[in-house]
């Protein structure tokens, strides 16, 4: 394997090797990777605070919450409102989001949705927003049929059928499986992961996300 590594860096034109330097180095900045995570945390430092209220808050039901104590920008992940539109998390720019990221055949996703309706119900409006996306990559129609067959009405079905968004997470270290869900602050920081389902209609997910909102 080392003699066939070598054997490429031989073969390959200069040129492209500059390419592949270059490139690797922006993967490294896309991602928060490197020297530039320190720079990243210095456009957060609202959310630091947040983030020291919300660490005493992950357990119970919400135990699994893991907070970032110098948090960075999130990725701007992108996928489709209900009506077909391409959106990213900039556009929920001034507004708490709790992004969730699930698909019809991950029975946890389903079991942990009725919640985050509930959830979406109680706090949801100016100030909050569940952002639900489905990732199902076939059979499109089943995700708007879920929703009908178990009630949830005060959730938007946002969908990336081509589940770019979760391999986006997944890349940087975010998401190891399904669901995934982001706790992001108003002006666009990641405070906190979730990997694994969670009763969100609990009173310790409502503590979590009122401390996130500064009510708590």
């Amino acid at each position: 394997m080392r003699a066939e590594r070598a054997g490429f860096w031989r073969k390959t034109p200069l040129v492209a090797v500059f390419a592949i330097a270059i490139a690797a180095a922006g993967f490294a900045v896309l991602y928060g990777k490197g020297a530039s995570g320190k720079d990243e945390a210095a456009l957060c430092p609202k959310a630091a605070a947040i983030a020291q209220r919300l660490t005493p808050l992950a357990k119970g039901e919400v135990a699994a919450l893991s907070v970032d104590k110098t948090p960075k920008p999130a990725i701007d992940v992108s996928f489709k409102d209900p009506d077909g539109k391409k959106l990213t998390l900039a556009d929920f720019r001034g507004r708490t989001v709790l992004l969730n990221l699930w698909a019809t055949w991950c029975a946890p996703c389903r079991s942990e949705m009725p919640a985050l309706d509930r959830l979406e119900a109680k706090f949801g409006g100016p100030d909050f927003q569940v952002v639900a996306v489905n990732i199902d990559t076939t059979r499109l129609d089943k995700p708007k049929a879920f929703f009908a067959d178990n009630g949830v009405k005060n959730l938007s079905l946002y969908a990336d059928p081509t589940a770019d968004s979760f391999e986006a997470l997944k890349v940087a270290g975010k998401a190891l499986g399904l669901p995934t869900t982001l706790l992001i602050d108003k002006e666009g920081c990641e405070v906190g992961v979730m990997a694994g389902p969670a009763a969100w209609d609990s009173k310790d997910a409502e503590a979590a996300v009122s401390a996130l909102l500064g009510r708590g």
